[in-house]
């Protein structure tokens, strides 16, 4: 269950992750702006204050309120008046250097920036209403602090590496599950071989005597068939795993000679068509193991008609591209499972370990460089498999 469903319970496990550091640096950042309203509501009251005091006899310690209002080192404020106009500004990086010997004013292109602030500024919720006097209002306009705008991005950069970092091991995963599964299905080919090889040496001598201990020639001829049946098919073992040596062929050939293998040991009440393309199509491939998906993908046709019906073997060339179709007026298949039949262990029959098409997939993707897939299916019509592969000239 855990093989089944770990792939799942990691991106799951991820994910949720992921949420969870999302809503935690969500919360800093939101905290963090409350923080820093309540600063620029201290600094409003400071100013409130240092005005009020020009018109009271109640004493004031104007060097600590001027201290609050210096302490902001940080986030950029606009003081505006009632009609909007620009009274005071700190921590902006104005396009010219200010006056150090007379700070407020301002050129064209400083004010014109300061304009343009305070227009982006009056949109947004960033401001406190300030009443100097009945009547009398002046506007703090603020933007958020150079630490809280990198504060907002860094969630989203973080999630950003933690994906790209979950991405990596998920795949690294899948790697070494594939290797893993590459190991284990070599090893279990190159072990068939070996053990095929004793018993397929020992009936070939048979073979041989068979003759001088009377035994008709008839009779000798088909068992030989079956040796040699079964020497060809360690041999196609033997390859799994090793690098193919590739040839240039006739697809034409190749496909006929499985065809006209399959068509003598399939129901008479099947019939078998073969339709070579007019002209060679002449492809890189290993005969044998070629030969082995062609009688892959006829037994599942055979399998798919049920004891009755008609398959038709198609070889083709479409431009850069050869191929073979392989159609059966089969059940048919629904869409969804277009995939899943190369899933190694599927399989719709009682018997059967559901490993013809995956070896099929396998041979055509690694040795070959060419692909497998269901052109069409359609339930109770059929489904045709198609084989493409590079074309020679």
């Amino acid at each position: 269950m855990i093989r089944r469903y770990g792939k799942s319970i990691f991106l799951i496990t991820a994910a949720a992750v992921v949420a969870v550091f999302l809503v935690v640096s969500t919360g800093l950042v939101r905290d963090l702006s409350v923080q820093e309203r309540s600063r620029m509501e201290i600094w409003a009251d400071a100013t409130r204050e240092i005005v009020a005091s020009f018109d009271s006899d109640h004493p004031v310690n104007i060097d600590f309120l001027l201290r609050i209002i210096e302490s902001n080192t940080t986030i950029p404020v606009l003081l505006t008046d009632s009609e909007g106009n620009i009274l005071q500004h700190r921590n902006f990086d104005l396009p010219e250097p200010v006056d150090s010997l007379n700070p407020g004013w301002l050129s064209d292109s400083n004010r014109e920036f300061l304009e343009g602030k305070l227009a982006s500024l009056a949109a947004g919720t960033n401001v406190i209403d300030i009443t100097i006097a009945p009547g009398v209002e002046q506007h703090l306009y603020y933007e958020d602090s150079t630490l809280l705008k990198r504060l907002s991005f860094y969630p989203y950069v973080v999630i950003a590496v933690m994906i790209a970092f979950v991405m990596v091991v998920y795949f690294a995963m899948l790697s070494t599950k594939r290797a893993e599964q590459n190991k284990v299905w070599v090893g279990l080919s190159k072990e068939t071989a070996h053990q095929l090889g004793t018993p397929i040496s020992s009936l070939m001598a048979w073979m041989e005597l068979l003759p001088e201990m009377g035994v008709d020639e008839a009779t000798v001829s088909e068992m030989n068939k079956d040796v040699n049946r079964l020497s060809t098919i360690a041999s196609r073992f033997s390859k799994i795993g090793s690098v193919p040596q590739l040839s240039s062929v006739d697809l034409n050939d190749v496909v006929e000679a499985a065809a006209r293998y399959m068509s003598s040991r399939i129901s008479n009440r099947i019939t078998l068509d073969f339709v070579p393309a007019p002209q060679p199509v002449r492809v890189m491939l290993t005969p044998p193991l070629f030969e082995w998906v062609m009688e892959n993908l006829i037994k599942n046709a055979v399998d798919a008609t049920e004891g009755r019906g008609t398959i038709t073997v198609t070889v083709g060339r479409d431009h850069s591209l050869a191929y073979v179709d392989v159609s059966d007026t089969g059940k048919g298949m629904s869409r969804k499972m277009f995939k899943r039949v190369f899933n190694p262990g599927f399989t719709t029959k009682k018997r059967g370990w559901g490993l013809g098409l995956t070896l099929a997939r396998r041979i055509i993707a690694d040795y070959h460089r060419g692909t497998i897939f269901v052109k069409s299916s359609t339930p109770g019509a059929g489904t045709t498999f198609r084989v493409t592969l590079e074309a020679i000239g």
